[in-house]
């Protein structure tokens, strides 16, 4: 009888040990969560600053990020709408309504994309001077997270980059390396017939003007990054913005 007092007393310990334990995470997490999000919040404004080429590690974000406009595009109108009242992209990406299906064809990995998106403008003398665009597409392990800045002919990169994936290190996780990244400023995304003529090419295999040299061994990642910016980039994507914004009619 007291040996299963005793197994009974043993579990009792362990249970109070588990609820008194669970209690503590989950009022870690609770008192972490705002400290987390404004982390990535940060994180999220680094990428824009360091993709429109103006990122200042010597400075704090706040400061820099003063001088930045956030702007929502009408993906498929080609134009800038007001700001809604909330936007949660996570929240929209679920709600059929405020999504697009994205054609298997574009190899693009990801089944629906937003209709309004968030954008990023720097002005000088009240015209758009930068504009930097989000965009994602599906490397060989995640989905990609990143940003194009364009200069305000809307035809020219300023810079690129990924704030967000799991790509492999050393390989595909080379998106984050600065001497790949520096291959992207100064080329073009359109020709005179408005065709796209930016491309990321195989490693090794960059031979026109406008190509992006690959990533040695890591051949779908690098596939995934070509797909990304021809599809956001192409009439499902941005063109209509950009030619719009060319034109003065945005």
């Amino acid at each position: 009888m007291a040996n299963q007092e005793s197994i009974s007393r043993t579990f009792i310990v362990a249970i109070l040990l588990c609820l008194v334990c669970g209690v503590f995470v989950a009022a870690a997490a609770v008192s972490l969560k705002p400290e987390q999000e404004r982390n990535a919040e940060q994180n999220l404004q680094r990428n824009v600053l360091a993709a429109a080429g103006v990122y200042d590690a010597a400075k704090s974000i706040d400061e820099q990020w003063a001088s930045v406009q956030v702007r929502y595009v009408d993906i498929n109108a080609g134009e800038f709408v007001d700001a809604p009242a909330t936007y949660n992209l996570n929240k929209i990406l679920k709600d059929s309504s405020q999504t697009t299906v994205i054609d298997s064809s574009s190899k693009l990995g990801i089944a629906v994309r937003e209709n309004i998106a968030k954008a990023y403008v720097f002005e000088k003398e009240g015209e758009i001077d930068l504009i930097v665009l989000p965009l994602r597409g599906k490397g060989l392990w995640s989905t990609m997270w990143g940003f194009i800045a364009l200069s305000s002919d809307f035809n020219t990169v300023v810079g690129f980059t990924f704030y967000e994936h799991g790509e492999t290190p050393g390989l595909g996780g080379e998106v984050d390396n600065p001497r790949w990244k520096a291959q992207w400023p100064g080329k073009e995304l359109y020709d005179t017939n408005g065709d796209l003529v930016l491309r990321v090419t195989k490693a090794g295999q960059a031979s026109e003007t406008n190509d992006i040299d690959g990533l040695s061994g890591a051949t779908l990642t690098t596939n995934g990054i070509e797909y990304t910016v021809r599809y956001w980039l192409g009439e499902n994507g941005y063109e209509p913005l950009l030619a719009n914004l060319k034109a003065g009619e945005a």
